[in-house]
């Protein structure tokens, strides 16, 4: 059975981000972390999930994206492999921050390293 806790850790690793990236269409208000356990999903790392625009109508609520970290499989992980999983996730939420999504045509290893790289840099000691 999967259990889901709010994952404060990720929200600040998450605003880091988006601030040294200069992400500014993230509604931070509007992004939630989510850390769960119990998954047997193998290969998944972390998703983000998209409130689409029908049920944004339909419960008259604003646009909505949720970053979920998979315990088992992320918790283990380097640093550095969580921050460029936490940028991949983050490439996943479009400019307009309405509720679509940027597939994995645009969201790739190579567009990561490019945004790792630049975090990097503004993040040296």
């Amino acid at each position: 059975m999967i259990s889901y806790n709010e994952a404060d850790d990720i929200k600040q690793k998450i605003e880091l981000i988006v601030s040294a990236l200069g992400f500014r269409h993230i509604n931070s208000e509007r992004l939630f972390c989510i850390r769960s356990y119990g998954s047997k999903a193998r290969g998944i790392v972390a998703r983000c999930h998209s409130l689409p625009k029908i049920m944004q109508h339909s419960l008259k609520i604003n646009p909505a994206y949720i970053i979920e970290v998979l315990s088992e499989n992320f918790d283990t992980m380097s640093d550095e492999q969580k921050i460029k999983t936490l940028i991949h996730e983050l490439l996943h939420i479009p400019k307009t921050f309405g509720g679509g999504f940027i597939h994995h045509n645009v969201v790739n290893r190579r567009t990561v390293e490019k945004f790792y790289s630049k975090y990097k840099n503004l993040n040296a000691d």
